[in-house]
């Protein structure tokens, strides 16, 4: 691997920081934003770019909305004219960008208006927080720079704390490998009818991308040879994801739906847990490369600004309400985490894995997740996270294996949820999760060695959009699986997303499936559709 001047400065950093001083948290902090050159709050470029002199379109990344609040809007865009190169095409300098909300696509009802900065330190990123609106209505929005216009996209408010909405229609999607196809499955996505889109994870991956795209194939467009390697550096991870948001398709659902995101491993490294990487490199020098991922992360996606990073830590896990339906508890499984035990991979579980001090989510979210559930006065609690929840064992036999990434690998973590849940009167819980590269339907069962014990919850686990390639409708381990799981409902391997709509009186889920990555334009169906009644939960076929 090439490392570029600034790696090299970055590894500089961490050899000349003692390794005790480093791992406090305002030595870590410290270091880690002078090594990416994090600005202060407030920190303005020295130089201002007229914007009437960009030559070419800055919007080559589209728009984006987030996380809907009752009363605010959260609008992004990043001003990109060549996304392929270092800088974008862009002066380090800031940039006036004008943005508008309206109740009309024409604009001919604006709402709101105003001028944001794009700085160069975050990489001429916007991320604007427009309040005092109107709850539960629908609104578009655009950004101007000189004499360019961004495409138009369409977001939402929340319903008001309370308010007795009868339905609501959300997406749930994960694991974009670029590399591994197309990303057909979000041009269906597009078109739905749906009021916000939850991304679970691997938005990116770190692994390096040849010239013609992986299996995209494409000989006619070919990308330059620095995403031929695995994204270590703050700039790494900033071409990729520009890379990433140039493909039409996702620029398409983010113009259509806003995104509620959060991250798994891929964004930063593979399975790495808190701050121990995959490989065996120093803890302070992988805190280094999280904190350049964790920044680039928040310069590219729709979030506010409690989630911005300082260093190396970004509070990802929030709380959002859609009236008095659902309350989604949005989870962080990888920054807090435990080491996975037993080397990782799928083991034999035992007194390493179900030691009662290891945790998935760490001390403070978990005591944040259960005391949130004790004032919930919402229909369906829902808990959008990263890896399989559910128990999952690979063969039907007592010689069985368990995924020590997943849950499966942190029992007694998975325990303190579900009987934490209990104990707030959670009576509809649902969990939606990524990771997998397939779908999966789950009855969660009170105790998962039992069949007959009470179900306490359902989990949708949404396959990926590319990653894994075509698939298959069974993979080879799906009868082994069905079998060896009688709380799972479901299993399907093809690419795709999930539709879940949820009413006063049941949820339904809808697995949305293409038939191919690997060529583009495939079409989508519906691979299997199940309901959850209020009260009485489980997963029954549709």
């Amino acid at each position: 691997m090439t490392y570029s001047s600034h790696q090299q400065e970055m590894r500089d950093a961490a050899r000349h920081v003692g390794r005790r001083r480093f791992l406090t948290v305002t030595g870590a902090a410290a270091a880690l934003a002078f090594s990416v050159g994090l600005p202060a709050a407030g920190t303005a470029s020295a130089a201002e770019l007229d914007a009437r002199r960009i030559g070419d379109d800055p919007f080559t990344l589209g728009i984006a909305s987030g996380d809907p609040l009752p009363g605010s809007v959260l609008l992004w865009t990043r001003l990109a004219p060549r996304p392929y190169e270092p800088g974008s095409g862009l002066p380090r300098a800031r940039v006036q960008v004008r943005w508008e909300l309206a109740h009309d696509e024409r604009f001919s009802r604006i709402v709101r208006r105003g001028t944001a900065t794009a700085h160069p330190e975050f990489d001429h990123s916007i991320h604007v927080e427009v309040k005092g609106l109107e709850a539960d209505r629908v609104f578009y929005y655009r950004f101007r720079a000189g004499a360019w216009t961004s495409p138009v996209g369409r977001t939402r408010t929340a319903p008001a704390r309370g308010a007795r909405n009868s339905t609501l229609s959300l997406a749930a999607v994960s694991c974009q490998a670029y590399h591994d196809g197309y990303f057909t499955a979000y041009r269906h996505l597009a078109r739905e009818d749906v009021d916000v889109v939850f991304h679970l994870g691997d938005y990116l991956y770190e692994y390096a991308v040849d010239a013609t795209g992986g299996a995209r194939n494409d000989t006619d467009h070919r990308l330059p040879a620095h995403f031929d390697r695995e994204t270590v550096t703050l700039e790494d991870y900033r071409l990729r994801y520009g890379l990433y948001k140039s493909d039409p398709d996702l620029r398409a659902a983010h113009a259509a739906h806003p995104f509620v995101v959060t991250w798994d491993d891929h964004e930063t490294e593979n399975n790495y847990a808190g701050d121990t990487p995959e490989n065996g490199v120093p803890p302070e020098e992988f805190l280094l490369r999280r904190a350049a991922a964790y920044r680039a992360y928040w310069e590219n996606q729709p979030l506010r600004t409690p989630q911005r990073p300082t260093g190396p830590d970004m509070r990802l896990y929030r709380r959002l309400h859609f009236g008095a339906l659902a309350q989604f508890d949005i989870l962080d499984t990888r920054q807090y985490r435990s080491d996975q035990a037993y080397g990782d991979g799928w083991q034999k579980p035992g007194p390493e894995s179900e030691d009662p001090s290891r945790t998935m989510t760490g001390a403070a979210q978990e005591r944040w997740l259960l005391s949130g559930w004790h004032t919930s006065r919402a229909t369906w609690n829902v808990v959008p996270q990263q890896v399989t929840f559910a128990q999952r064992r690979d063969v039907p036999t007592d010689a069985y294996l368990l995924s020590m990434d997943a849950w499966d690998g942190y029992p007694a973590s998975r325990d303190r949820v579900l009987k934490g849940a209990e104990a707030a009167g959670i009576h509809n819980l649902m969990v939606l999760t990524g990771d997998v590269h397939v779908g999966y339907g789950f009855d969660l069962k009170q105790d998962f060695g039992d069949p007959s014990s009470r179900t306490v919850g359902t989990e949708i686990v949404a396959t990926s959009i590319t990653s894994g390639k075509d698939g298959s409708d069974r993979p080879g381990s799906w009868n082994n699986q069905m079998r060896a799981n009688p709380h799972m409902k479901f299993f399907n391997g093809r690419r795709g997303y999930a539709v879940i709509t949820l009413g006063r009186e049941r949820a339904r889920a809808d697995y949305r499936t293409v038939s191919a990555v690997t060529t583009p334009g495939a079409p989508v169906a519906t691979a299997g559709s199940f309901v959850t009644e209020v009260g009485n939960q489980g997963l029954t076929p549709a």
